[in-house]
Protein backbone atom coordinates (compact mmCIF):
# COMPACT_ATOMS: atom_id res chain seq x y z
CA UNK A 1 0.00 0.00 0.00
CA UNK A 2 0.96 3.39 -1.01
CA UNK A 3 0.85 6.30 0.79
CA UNK A 4 0.71 10.28 -0.32
CA UNK A 5 -0.56 13.27 1.37
CA UNK A 6 -2.78 13.12 4.81
CA UNK A 7 -6.18 13.36 2.78
CA UNK A 8 -5.49 10.75 0.06
CA UNK A 9 -4.28 7.05 0.01
CA UNK A 10 -3.68 4.75 -2.81
CA UNK A 11 -4.74 1.02 -2.09
CA UNK A 12 -4.46 -2.02 -4.24
CA UNK A 13 -7.31 -4.37 -5.00
CA UNK A 14 -7.52 -7.87 -6.27
CA UNK A 15 -10.43 -9.14 -8.33
CA UNK A 16 -10.44 -12.53 -9.23
CA UNK A 17 -13.82 -14.28 -10.72
CA UNK A 18 -13.97 -18.09 -11.67
CA UNK A 19 -16.59 -18.13 -13.99
CA UNK A 20 -18.41 -20.88 -16.26
CA UNK A 21 -15.41 -21.11 -18.94
CA UNK A 22 -12.88 -18.80 -17.78
CA UNK A 23 -11.16 -18.30 -14.54
CA UNK A 24 -9.23 -14.14 -14.01
CA UNK A 25 -7.62 -12.13 -12.62
CA UNK A 26 -7.29 -8.10 -12.56
CA UNK A 27 -5.21 -6.25 -9.77
CA UNK A 28 -6.09 -2.00 -9.45
CA UNK A 29 -4.98 0.59 -7.76
CA UNK A 30 -7.96 2.88 -6.07
CA UNK A 31 -7.18 6.21 -4.83
CA UNK A 32 -8.90 7.64 -1.69
CA UNK A 33 -8.96 11.11 -1.73
CA UNK A 34 -11.32 13.96 0.86
CA UNK A 35 -13.17 15.35 -1.63
CA UNK A 36 -14.76 18.06 0.72
CA UNK A 37 -12.91 21.91 0.82
CA UNK A 38 -11.47 22.18 4.69
CA UNK A 39 -14.49 24.37 5.90
CA UNK A 40 -16.94 21.00 5.35
CA UNK A 41 -16.85 17.99 7.07
CA UNK A 42 -14.66 14.96 5.29
CA UNK A 43 -16.23 12.86 2.85
CA UNK A 44 -13.47 10.82 1.24
CA UNK A 45 -14.39 9.25 -1.84
CA UNK A 46 -12.63 6.85 -4.38
CA UNK A 47 -11.41 9.62 -7.13
CA UNK A 48 -9.13 7.07 -9.40
CA UNK A 49 -8.96 3.66 -10.45
CA UNK A 50 -6.35 2.20 -12.78
CA UNK A 51 -5.80 -1.62 -13.66
CA UNK A 52 -2.44 -2.20 -13.14
CA UNK A 53 -1.92 -6.05 -14.28
CA UNK A 54 -5.02 -7.98 -16.13
CA UNK A 55 -3.81 -11.71 -16.28
CA UNK A 56 -4.20 -14.46 -19.61
CA UNK A 57 -7.79 -15.80 -19.43
CA UNK A 58 -7.66 -19.18 -18.27
CA UNK A 59 -9.84 -22.38 -18.94
CA UNK A 60 -11.34 -22.79 -15.89
CA UNK A 61 -10.17 -25.90 -14.37
CA UNK A 62 -12.10 -29.11 -13.37
CA UNK A 63 -11.29 -32.56 -11.81
CA UNK A 64 -15.10 -32.78 -13.15
CA UNK A 65 -18.44 -31.31 -14.50
CA UNK A 66 -19.26 -31.45 -10.75
CA UNK A 67 -15.96 -30.62 -9.04
CA UNK A 68 -13.54 -27.53 -9.29
CA UNK A 69 -10.15 -27.91 -9.27
CA UNK A 70 -9.00 -26.56 -6.43
CA UNK A 71 -5.34 -26.89 -6.43
CA UNK A 72 -4.75 -26.02 -10.22
CA UNK A 73 -6.84 -22.96 -9.52
CA UNK A 74 -4.67 -21.56 -6.70
CA UNK A 75 -1.91 -21.99 -8.90
CA UNK A 76 -3.08 -20.07 -11.55
CA UNK A 77 -3.94 -17.24 -8.85
CA UNK A 78 -0.49 -17.54 -7.40
CA UNK A 79 1.64 -16.98 -11.03
CA UNK A 80 -0.52 -14.44 -11.77
CA UNK A 81 0.67 -12.44 -9.05
CA UNK A 82 4.53 -13.70 -9.76
CA UNK A 83 4.44 -12.03 -12.76
CA UNK A 84 2.66 -9.30 -11.49
CA UNK A 85 5.77 -9.34 -8.73
CA UNK A 86 2.69 -8.69 -6.02
CA UNK A 87 2.36 -10.83 -2.94
CA UNK A 88 -1.07 -11.52 -0.61
CA UNK A 89 0.61 -9.15 2.04
CA UNK A 90 0.41 -5.88 -0.80
CA UNK A 91 -3.46 -6.70 -1.12
CA UNK A 92 -5.56 -4.64 0.53
CA UNK A 93 -8.89 -4.71 -0.53
CA UNK A 94 -10.80 -7.37 -3.10
CA UNK A 95 -13.10 -10.02 -4.04
CA UNK A 96 -13.06 -13.36 -4.92
CA UNK A 97 -16.33 -14.61 -6.72
CA UNK A 98 -17.44 -18.40 -7.98
CA UNK A 99 -19.87 -16.98 -10.76
CA UNK A 100 -22.20 -18.92 -13.78
CA UNK A 101 -23.01 -22.93 -13.97
CA UNK A 102 -19.32 -23.19 -11.50
CA UNK A 103 -21.15 -21.87 -8.40
CA UNK A 104 -23.37 -24.72 -8.47
CA UNK A 105 -20.14 -26.90 -8.40
CA UNK A 106 -20.05 -29.34 -5.16
CA UNK A 107 -17.07 -27.69 -3.61
CA UNK A 108 -17.04 -24.08 -4.20
CA UNK A 109 -17.97 -23.03 -1.08
CA UNK A 110 -14.48 -24.80 -0.15
CA UNK A 111 -12.57 -22.85 -2.93
CA UNK A 112 -13.24 -19.77 -1.79
CA UNK A 113 -11.72 -20.57 1.63
CA UNK A 114 -8.26 -21.62 -0.37
CA UNK A 115 -8.40 -18.34 -2.27
CA UNK A 116 -8.97 -15.62 0.41
CA UNK A 117 -5.24 -16.45 1.14
CA UNK A 118 -4.38 -14.57 -1.97
CA UNK A 119 -6.39 -11.22 -1.15
CA UNK A 120 -4.32 -10.21 1.85
CA UNK A 121 -6.26 -8.94 4.85
CA UNK A 122 -9.67 -8.06 3.05
CA UNK A 123 -11.13 -10.35 0.78
CA UNK A 124 -14.88 -10.69 -0.18
CA UNK A 125 -15.54 -13.75 -1.14
CA UNK A 126 -18.85 -14.04 -2.85
CA UNK A 127 -21.17 -15.65 -5.44
CA UNK A 128 -24.42 -14.62 -7.10
CA UNK A 129 -26.17 -13.88 -9.71
CA UNK A 130 -27.55 -10.50 -8.64
CA UNK A 131 -24.04 -9.22 -7.62
CA UNK A 132 -22.00 -10.61 -10.61
CA UNK A 133 -24.83 -8.54 -12.92
CA UNK A 134 -23.87 -5.25 -11.25
CA UNK A 135 -20.18 -5.80 -11.56
CA UNK A 136 -20.38 -6.84 -14.79
CA UNK A 137 -22.36 -3.85 -16.16
CA UNK A 138 -19.80 -1.71 -13.74
CA UNK A 139 -17.11 -3.85 -15.64
CA UNK A 140 -18.55 -3.07 -19.07
CA UNK A 141 -19.16 0.74 -18.79
CA UNK A 142 -22.74 0.32 -18.90
CA UNK A 143 -23.26 1.97 -15.30
CA UNK A 144 -20.77 5.15 -16.49
CA UNK A 145 -22.95 4.97 -20.28
CA UNK A 146 -26.49 5.69 -18.08
CA UNK A 147 -24.70 8.39 -15.96
CA UNK A 148 -23.20 10.15 -19.25
CA UNK A 149 -25.87 9.81 -21.61
CA UNK A 150 -28.61 10.37 -18.71
CA UNK A 151 -30.81 7.05 -19.78
CA UNK A 152 -31.65 3.92 -18.57
CA UNK A 153 -29.59 1.00 -20.46
CA UNK A 154 -29.45 -3.06 -19.98
CA UNK A 155 -26.10 -4.78 -19.65
CA UNK A 156 -26.85 -8.67 -20.28
CA UNK A 157 -23.41 -10.20 -19.90
CA UNK A 158 -23.16 -13.62 -21.20
CA UNK A 159 -21.05 -16.29 -20.38
CA UNK A 160 -20.82 -19.97 -20.35
CA UNK A 161 -23.89 -20.85 -18.12
CA UNK A 162 -25.58 -17.98 -17.36
CA UNK A 163 -27.12 -14.64 -18.88
CA UNK A 164 -26.69 -11.65 -15.98
CA UNK A 165 -28.91 -8.52 -16.43
CA UNK A 166 -28.55 -5.29 -15.18
CA UNK A 167 -30.28 -2.08 -15.60
CA UNK A 168 -28.85 1.65 -14.74
CA UNK A 169 -29.70 4.54 -14.52
CA UNK A 170 -27.79 7.80 -13.48
CA UNK A 171 -24.78 5.22 -12.88
CA UNK A 172 -27.09 3.14 -10.69
CA UNK A 173 -28.08 -0.49 -10.72
CA UNK A 174 -32.07 -0.50 -10.60
CA UNK A 175 -33.19 -3.86 -11.24
CA UNK A 176 -31.23 -7.15 -12.23
CA UNK A 177 -32.03 -11.00 -12.69
CA UNK A 178 -30.01 -13.92 -14.06
CA UNK A 179 -31.11 -16.22 -16.95
CA UNK A 180 -29.61 -19.80 -16.77
CA UNK A 181 -28.63 -19.86 -20.70
CA UNK A 182 -24.85 -19.23 -21.42
CA UNK A 183 -23.08 -20.59 -24.51
CA UNK A 184 -21.28 -23.52 -22.33
CA UNK A 185 -24.29 -25.14 -21.65
CA UNK A 186 -23.51 -27.53 -24.59
CA UNK A 187 -20.50 -28.53 -25.13
CA UNK A 188 -18.52 -29.89 -28.42
CA UNK A 189 -15.49 -31.52 -29.47
CA UNK A 190 -13.15 -28.64 -30.02
CA UNK A 191 -13.00 -27.77 -33.32
CA UNK A 192 -15.46 -30.83 -34.05
CA UNK A 193 -19.17 -32.22 -34.23
CA UNK A 194 -19.22 -34.31 -31.31
CA UNK A 195 -21.43 -33.35 -28.44
CA UNK A 196 -19.73 -34.04 -25.51
CA UNK A 197 -21.58 -32.86 -22.58
CA UNK A 198 -25.31 -31.22 -21.72
CA UNK A 199 -25.68 -29.24 -19.05
CA UNK A 200 -29.06 -29.86 -16.94
CA UNK A 201 -30.80 -26.03 -18.38
CA UNK A 202 -29.70 -27.59 -21.78
CA UNK A 203 -32.17 -30.26 -21.55
CA UNK A 204 -34.86 -27.78 -20.70
CA UNK A 205 -34.03 -26.05 -24.01
CA UNK A 206 -34.05 -29.78 -25.99
CA UNK A 207 -37.38 -30.19 -23.99
CA UNK A 208 -39.02 -26.98 -25.17
CA UNK A 209 -37.83 -27.69 -28.89
CA UNK A 210 -39.00 -31.07 -28.89
CA UNK A 211 -35.77 -32.41 -30.03
CA UNK A 212 -33.27 -34.53 -28.09
CA UNK A 213 -29.58 -34.99 -28.45
CA UNK A 214 -27.31 -37.39 -26.96
CA UNK A 215 -23.33 -37.67 -25.92
CA UNK A 216 -21.42 -38.27 -28.45
CA UNK A 217 -23.95 -37.54 -31.12
CA UNK A 218 -22.57 -35.62 -34.15
CA UNK A 219 -24.96 -32.84 -34.06
CA UNK A 220 -25.68 -30.30 -37.63
CA UNK A 221 -25.13 -26.41 -38.11
CA UNK A 222 -28.42 -26.11 -38.68
CA UNK A 223 -29.74 -27.91 -35.71
CA UNK A 224 -27.40 -25.80 -33.86
CA UNK A 225 -28.59 -22.80 -35.32
CA UNK A 226 -32.16 -24.02 -34.17
CA UNK A 227 -30.81 -24.11 -30.14
CA UNK A 228 -29.13 -21.03 -30.69
CA UNK A 229 -32.12 -18.87 -31.78
CA UNK A 230 -34.07 -20.35 -29.01
CA UNK A 231 -31.75 -19.41 -26.40
CA UNK A 232 -31.49 -15.93 -27.73
CA UNK A 233 -34.90 -15.51 -27.77
CA UNK A 234 -35.15 -16.28 -24.24
CA UNK A 235 -32.69 -13.41 -23.30
CA UNK A 236 -33.92 -10.65 -25.01
CA UNK A 237 -37.81 -11.56 -23.77
CA UNK A 238 -36.45 -11.10 -20.62
CA UNK A 239 -36.09 -7.90 -21.57
CA UNK A 240 -38.87 -7.40 -23.36
CA UNK A 241 -42.05 -8.60 -21.12
CA UNK A 242 -42.99 -9.68 -18.05
CA UNK A 243 -45.23 -12.24 -20.29
CA UNK A 244 -42.59 -14.96 -19.96
CA UNK A 245 -42.60 -18.42 -21.96
CA UNK A 246 -42.47 -21.37 -19.59
CA UNK A 247 -38.93 -21.84 -20.68
CA UNK A 248 -37.63 -18.76 -19.97
CA UNK A 249 -39.60 -19.22 -17.02
CA UNK A 250 -37.93 -22.14 -15.64
CA UNK A 251 -34.48 -20.86 -16.49
CA UNK A 252 -34.65 -17.92 -14.27
CA UNK A 253 -32.30 -18.05 -11.25
CA UNK A 254 -33.77 -14.45 -9.52
CA UNK A 255 -37.02 -12.95 -10.02
CA UNK A 256 -38.24 -11.58 -13.65
CA UNK A 257 -37.26 -7.67 -14.44
CA UNK A 258 -39.38 -5.15 -13.12
CA UNK A 259 -39.52 -3.56 -16.42
CA UNK A 260 -41.47 -0.44 -15.34
CA UNK A 261 -38.89 2.13 -16.85
CA UNK A 262 -37.99 3.12 -20.74
CA UNK A 263 -35.65 0.71 -21.99
CA UNK A 264 -33.88 1.52 -25.43
CA UNK A 265 -30.17 0.55 -25.23
CA UNK A 266 -28.45 -2.72 -24.02
CA UNK A 267 -24.83 -3.20 -23.76
CA UNK A 268 -23.83 -7.17 -24.05
CA UNK A 269 -20.60 -8.25 -22.02
CA UNK A 270 -19.39 -11.94 -21.43
CA UNK A 271 -17.13 -14.78 -23.41
CA UNK A 272 -20.16 -14.83 -25.60
CA UNK A 273 -20.29 -10.75 -26.31
CA UNK A 274 -17.11 -10.49 -28.90
CA UNK A 275 -19.40 -12.76 -31.07
CA UNK A 276 -22.47 -10.37 -30.64
CA UNK A 277 -20.30 -7.22 -31.93
CA UNK A 278 -18.64 -9.48 -35.02
CA UNK A 279 -19.71 -8.20 -38.61
CA UNK A 280 -20.14 -12.03 -39.71
CA UNK A 281 -22.03 -15.16 -38.24
CA UNK A 282 -19.81 -18.43 -37.74
CA UNK A 283 -20.30 -20.43 -40.94
CA UNK A 284 -19.29 -23.86 -40.24
CA UNK A 285 -20.07 -26.52 -37.25
CA UNK A 286 -15.82 -26.20 -36.63
CA UNK A 287 -16.24 -22.76 -36.44
CA UNK A 288 -19.15 -22.62 -33.75
CA UNK A 289 -17.13 -25.40 -31.91
CA UNK A 290 -13.43 -23.77 -31.88
CA UNK A 291 -13.35 -23.26 -28.10
CA UNK A 292 -15.20 -26.13 -27.28
CA UNK A 293 -18.92 -24.70 -27.01
CA UNK A 294 -21.58 -23.13 -28.70
CA UNK A 295 -20.86 -19.39 -27.56
CA UNK A 296 -20.07 -17.91 -31.11
CA UNK A 297 -23.18 -18.94 -32.43
CA UNK A 298 -24.93 -18.07 -29.72
CA UNK A 299 -23.43 -14.44 -30.28
CA UNK A 300 -24.60 -13.68 -33.08
CA UNK A 301 -27.89 -15.01 -32.54
CA UNK A 302 -28.28 -12.61 -29.80
CA UNK A 303 -27.54 -10.13 -32.00
CA UNK A 304 -29.73 -10.34 -34.75
CA UNK A 305 -32.92 -10.96 -31.97
CA UNK A 306 -31.55 -7.60 -30.59
CA UNK A 307 -31.63 -5.86 -33.55
CA UNK A 308 -35.02 -7.24 -34.42
CA UNK A 309 -36.47 -6.17 -31.30
CA UNK A 310 -35.65 -2.50 -32.14
CA UNK A 311 -32.99 -2.03 -29.18
CA UNK A 312 -29.75 0.08 -29.93
CA UNK A 313 -26.72 -2.23 -29.33
CA UNK A 314 -23.95 -0.27 -27.61
CA UNK A 315 -20.71 -1.53 -27.65
CA UNK A 316 -19.06 -2.32 -23.87
CA UNK A 317 -15.55 -1.10 -23.05
CA UNK A 318 -14.45 -4.70 -21.51
CA UNK A 319 -16.60 -8.03 -22.52
CA UNK A 320 -15.08 -10.88 -21.77
CA UNK A 321 -13.60 -9.10 -18.94
CA UNK A 322 -16.20 -7.29 -17.93
CA UNK A 323 -17.31 -9.04 -14.47
CA UNK A 324 -13.48 -9.36 -12.89
CA UNK A 325 -12.61 -5.83 -13.69
CA UNK A 326 -16.19 -4.50 -12.09
CA UNK A 327 -15.08 -7.06 -9.01
CA UNK A 328 -12.12 -5.44 -8.93
CA UNK A 329 -12.59 -1.94 -8.74
CA UNK A 330 -16.51 -1.51 -7.94
CA UNK A 331 -16.67 -3.80 -5.05
CA UNK A 332 -15.53 -1.52 -1.62
CA UNK A 333 -17.42 0.87 -0.61
CA UNK A 334 -16.33 3.74 1.92
CA UNK A 335 -17.66 4.44 4.92
CA UNK A 336 -15.96 7.94 6.81
CA UNK A 337 -16.21 11.13 8.42
CA UNK A 338 -18.25 10.44 11.13
CA UNK A 339 -17.34 6.72 12.56
CA UNK A 340 -17.19 5.43 15.49
CA UNK A 341 -15.01 2.49 16.45
CA UNK A 342 -14.91 1.55 20.03
CA UNK A 343 -11.99 -1.13 21.95
CA UNK A 344 -9.93 -3.54 20.72
CA UNK A 345 -11.34 -4.75 17.92
CA UNK A 346 -9.65 -7.13 15.74
CA UNK A 347 -10.49 -5.91 12.11
CA UNK A 348 -10.56 -6.80 9.18
CA UNK A 349 -13.78 -8.82 10.32
CA UNK A 350 -15.25 -10.99 7.30
CA UNK A 351 -18.44 -12.82 6.39
CA UNK A 352 -20.76 -10.47 8.95
CA UNK A 353 -24.61 -11.24 8.44
CA UNK A 354 -26.86 -8.29 8.60
CA UNK A 355 -30.15 -8.02 10.00
CA UNK A 356 -32.29 -5.45 9.60
CA UNK A 357 -35.27 -4.51 11.84
CA UNK A 358 -36.95 -1.80 9.88
CA UNK A 359 -36.79 -2.33 6.46
CA UNK A 360 -39.05 0.26 5.99
CA UNK A 361 -36.58 2.77 6.82
CA UNK A 362 -36.62 5.43 9.54
CA UNK A 363 -40.36 6.14 9.31
CA UNK A 364 -41.13 2.46 10.67
CA UNK A 365 -39.42 3.32 13.93
CA UNK A 366 -41.06 3.60 17.07
CA UNK A 367 -40.59 6.60 18.97
CA UNK A 368 -40.48 4.94 22.28
CA UNK A 369 -36.93 2.86 23.40
CA UNK A 370 -38.64 0.01 24.63
CA UNK A 371 -40.58 -0.54 21.03
CA UNK A 372 -37.46 -0.31 19.31
CA UNK A 373 -35.79 -2.73 21.63
CA UNK A 374 -38.48 -5.24 20.78
CA UNK A 375 -37.99 -5.18 16.88
CA UNK A 376 -34.37 -5.45 17.12
CA UNK A 377 -34.61 -8.01 19.50
CA UNK A 378 -37.19 -10.27 17.19
CA UNK A 379 -35.09 -9.02 13.99
CA UNK A 380 -31.87 -10.85 15.94
CA UNK A 381 -34.15 -13.46 17.07
CA UNK A 382 -34.72 -14.48 13.87
CA UNK A 383 -30.97 -15.04 12.47
CA UNK A 384 -29.58 -15.51 15.80
CA UNK A 385 -28.41 -19.06 17.44
CA UNK A 386 -27.03 -20.29 20.87
CA UNK A 387 -23.58 -20.28 20.88
CA UNK A 388 -22.74 -18.73 17.49
CA UNK A 389 -19.82 -17.78 16.56
CA UNK A 390 -20.13 -15.66 13.60
CA UNK A 391 -20.96 -11.50 13.64
CA UNK A 392 -23.95 -9.99 13.39
CA UNK A 393 -24.70 -6.20 12.52
CA UNK A 394 -28.05 -4.34 13.01
CA UNK A 395 -28.55 -1.98 9.63
CA UNK A 396 -30.90 1.05 10.07
CA UNK A 397 -31.41 3.40 7.63
CA UNK A 398 -31.30 5.93 11.13
CA UNK A 399 -32.77 7.60 13.62
CA UNK A 400 -36.32 9.65 13.17
CA UNK A 401 -34.69 12.56 12.83
CA UNK A 402 -30.91 13.77 13.27
CA UNK A 403 -31.42 15.19 16.28
CA UNK A 404 -29.51 14.37 20.01
CA UNK A 405 -32.99 12.91 21.76
CA UNK A 406 -34.07 10.55 18.52
CA UNK A 407 -30.51 9.29 18.07
CA UNK A 408 -30.51 8.81 22.18
CA UNK A 409 -33.16 6.70 22.21
CA UNK A 410 -32.10 4.37 18.84
CA UNK A 411 -28.98 3.73 21.05
CA UNK A 412 -31.19 3.22 23.75
CA UNK A 413 -33.39 0.45 21.95
CA UNK A 414 -30.47 -1.10 20.49
CA UNK A 415 -28.95 -1.58 23.68
CA UNK A 416 -31.94 -3.28 25.12
CA UNK A 417 -33.03 -5.52 21.71
CA UNK A 418 -28.95 -7.22 21.67
CA UNK A 419 -28.21 -7.36 25.43
CA UNK A 420 -29.37 -11.17 25.67
CA UNK A 421 -28.22 -12.19 22.31
CA UNK A 422 -24.52 -10.72 21.55
CA UNK A 423 -21.96 -12.21 24.04
CA UNK A 424 -19.84 -9.68 26.01
CA UNK A 425 -16.66 -10.87 23.69
CA UNK A 426 -18.71 -10.38 20.15
CA UNK A 427 -18.35 -6.44 18.99
CA UNK A 428 -21.26 -4.71 18.70
CA UNK A 429 -21.63 -3.70 14.73
CA UNK A 430 -24.05 -1.07 13.78
CA UNK A 431 -24.58 0.16 10.22
CA UNK A 432 -26.48 3.25 9.73
CA UNK A 433 -27.11 5.37 6.25
CA UNK A 434 -27.62 8.44 7.24
CA UNK A 435 -24.25 10.42 8.57
CA UNK A 436 -24.70 10.07 11.92
CA UNK A 437 -22.56 7.22 12.99
CA UNK A 438 -19.94 9.17 15.50
CA UNK A 439 -22.62 10.77 17.74
CA UNK A 440 -24.61 7.31 18.07
CA UNK A 441 -21.46 5.36 18.71
CA UNK A 442 -21.06 8.37 21.39
CA UNK A 443 -24.41 7.29 22.77
CA UNK A 444 -23.81 3.41 22.74
CA UNK A 445 -20.52 4.22 24.52
CA UNK A 446 -22.20 6.13 27.26
CA UNK A 447 -24.85 3.43 27.86
CA UNK A 448 -22.47 0.57 27.37
CA UNK A 449 -19.46 1.91 28.72
CA UNK A 450 -16.02 1.60 27.46
CA UNK A 451 -15.52 -1.80 27.92
CA UNK A 452 -17.52 -2.87 25.21
CA UNK A 453 -16.35 -3.44 21.58
CA UNK A 454 -18.14 -0.92 19.19
CA UNK A 455 -18.04 -0.37 15.76
CA UNK A 456 -20.62 2.23 14.72
CA UNK A 457 -20.02 3.21 10.86
CA UNK A 458 -22.71 4.82 8.27
CA UNK A 459 -23.46 6.33 4.60
CA UNK A 460 -24.36 2.30 3.83
CA UNK A 461 -27.23 0.60 2.59
CA UNK A 462 -27.85 -3.02 3.32
CA UNK A 463 -29.99 -5.56 3.12
CA UNK A 464 -32.03 -8.05 6.00
CA UNK A 465 -29.35 -11.04 5.32
CA UNK A 466 -26.76 -9.26 3.19
CA UNK A 467 -23.29 -9.70 4.15
CA UNK A 468 -20.11 -8.01 4.81
CA UNK A 469 -16.69 -7.60 5.43
CA UNK A 470 -15.12 -5.05 7.27
CA UNK A 471 -11.38 -4.06 6.96
CA UNK A 472 -8.67 -2.14 8.86
CA UNK A 473 -8.95 1.78 9.20
CA UNK A 474 -7.07 3.72 6.25
CA UNK A 475 -6.11 7.55 6.50
CA UNK A 476 -5.20 7.74 10.10
CA UNK A 477 -8.41 5.53 11.13
CA UNK A 478 -10.54 8.44 9.36
CA UNK A 479 -12.24 5.83 6.78
CA UNK A 480 -13.09 2.09 7.02
CA UNK A 481 -13.14 -0.07 3.66
CA UNK A 482 -16.61 -1.82 3.41
CA UNK A 483 -17.58 -4.72 0.83
CA UNK A 484 -20.86 -5.63 0.70
CA UNK A 485 -22.01 -9.16 -0.75
CA UNK A 486 -23.77 -11.63 -1.06
CA UNK A 487 -23.02 -15.42 -0.15
CA UNK A 488 -25.27 -17.53 -2.62
CA UNK A 489 -24.66 -20.65 -3.56
CA UNK A 490 -27.74 -23.04 -3.80
CA UNK A 491 -28.96 -21.61 -7.01
CA UNK A 492 -32.40 -22.57 -8.33
CA UNK A 493 -32.15 -26.10 -9.29
CA UNK A 494 -33.97 -27.41 -12.73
Amino acid sequence: MLMSRSDSQIITSVGIDIGTTTTQLVLSRLTIENTASVTLVPRVSITAKEVIHRSRIHLTPLLEHHLINGEEISRLVEEEYRLAAVTPRDIDSGAVIITGETAKKENAKALLDVLAGFAGDFVVAAAGPNLESIYAGKGSGAAAYSAEKHQEIVNIDVGGGTSNFAVFREGQAIDTTCLNIGGRLLEIEPGGDRVTYIAQPMQAVLKAMGRWIRVGEVIQLEHLREIAALMAQSIVKVILSKNLSSLTGELLMAPPLSLNYPLNSIMVSGGVADYVYKDSPPCSVEEVSAFGDMGPLLGWMLREKIIAAGFALIKPLETVRATVIGTGTQSISLSGSTIHVQGQTSLPLRNILVAKPFPEGSAGIPAAAEEIGDFVRKSVSLLYTEGQTQHLALAFQGPRTLSFLDIQTLAKGIVLGVDEFIAGDKPLILIIEKDCGKILGQCLTALCGKHRELICIDQLCLENCDYIDIGKPLMGGRIIPVVMKTLVFDTKKL
